[in-house]
């Protein structure tokens, strides 16, 4: 049966509606606090149509005045009081850009209202907290995410592919992660984050929590969700009268079975840097941009190469989110996003804390 290209034209031009009616209403989405500085992932996403802005919780009403915030959302979405706006607006999702420590509060207002969550990384401050955000989690039912800037990295999946599927540098033996910058005071975060950024109650300490949780997530994934042996770990404070409070410099070793890995977090890196290099028998992969690396084996030369874009809803934490609150993807335990991931992220650096404090290897067994 022949059919006549016009009516083939409407035919695919429905289909493509139908296949995308699903996710086409936005996201109602709420805002917990507005003192973390990577609020701006939000603002710099708000003409973009795919979530809405339903409410905002935030006690510091000075904080109310963000310019790009006010211009999309009315006066009346704004909120001192978490669970009053939860109610009043209620949001199908909430993001969080409280303290760490402050996860489990909003966590503990929303999972009872069944609303999906998604903090900015770490999970939490503590193991503690951690398993309290996972049994809210499971006794409601609702999705608790874990955002990294490094999950959206097109260089990342591409290391992941190479080694898991390719097997191109054979088995795994080292990883060394590098995160960081020349520090919070340095580059210029305002005094609303550096507040809790810098307390070791809020935050739970300095570079070891703020960038030591990257490398901790991304050897989580590439070991399949395994735990390590062991941690150990050495904190130094090298601008003790920047940051009195805090380390500013983390070195974390985790030994595994047949795979060691050094994650090197700092607050004094004479750049800003979110890299990593991964060994194998047979060769290495140096992940040395979001889409830029350098990879090597045996049978060919080093080769620069840029990876490809990674696609929807993979390669955004705000489409990501709300691809798996509508229920199009699944969350695998094993995803850098995943709560089984974080859980393990948060063992970790509470370990590494405790390494620091008493000299000691810290078993993970």
């Amino acid at each position: 049966m022949k059919i006549h290209k016009g009516l083939l034209f409407i035919i695919l031009f429905s289909m493509s509606i139908c296949m995308t009616a699903g996710d086409s209403a936005p996201l109602k989405l709420g805002i917990a606090g507005l003192s973390h500085s990577h609020l701006w992932e939000v603002l710099s996403r708000l003409d973009r149509g795919d979530f809405e802005v339903v409410g905002v919780a935030e006690k510091d009403t000075t904080l109310w005045k963000n310019p790009t915030l006010r211009k999309h959302v009315n006066e009346s979405l704004f909120f001192t009081d978490l669970e009053e706006m939860l109610d009043t607006t209620k949001p199908e999702a909430v993001i969080v850009y409280e303290s760490i420590y402050d996860h489990l509060k909003v966590i503990e207002a929303c999972a009872p209202r069944k609303i999906h969550v998604m903090v900015e990384k770490p999970l939490a401050t503590t193991v503690e907290q951690a398993q309290k955000i996972a049994a809210l989690a499971s006794q409601y039912n609702i999705f608790v995410l874990t955002n990294y800037e490094t999950t959206w990295y097109p260089a990342n999946h591409k290391a992941y592919e190479l080694i898991k599927k390719d097997n191109f540098i054979g088995k795994l033996s080292r990883m060394n992660i590098y995160d960081g910058h020349s520090g919070p005071v340095e580059i210029g975060c305002s005094k609303e984050f550096l507040a809790w950024l810098t307390d070791p109650v809020l935050n739970g300490g300095g570079a070891v929590i703020d960038f030591g949780c990257y490398g901790a997530n991304l050897s989580t994934w590439l070991m399949d969700g395994q735990k390590p042996l062991t941690v150990y770990a050495s904190l130094k404070q090298q601008k003790p009268a920047i940051y009195p409070k805090v380390d500013d410099d983390a070195t974390i070793i985790l030994t595994y079975p047949d795979v060691t890995t050094v994650i090197m977090a700092s607050w004094n890196w004479p750049m800003n840097r979110k890299d990593m290099h991964v060994y194998g028998k047979d060769g290495y992969i140096y992940q040395d941009t979001p889409d830029g690396m350098r990879i090597f084996n045996h049978q060919q030369k080093e080769e620069n190469t840029i990876t490809e874009s990674l696609p929807a809803p993979y390669n955004d934490p705000f489409y990501y989110f709300k691809a798996v609150v509508r229920g199009e993807i699944e969350v695998k335990p094993t995803d850098l996003s995943s709560l089984e991931n974080n859980l393990i992220v948060v063992e970790i650096l509470e370990a590494a804390i405790k390494s620091n404090q008493t000299g000691e290897v810290i078993s993970l067994e």
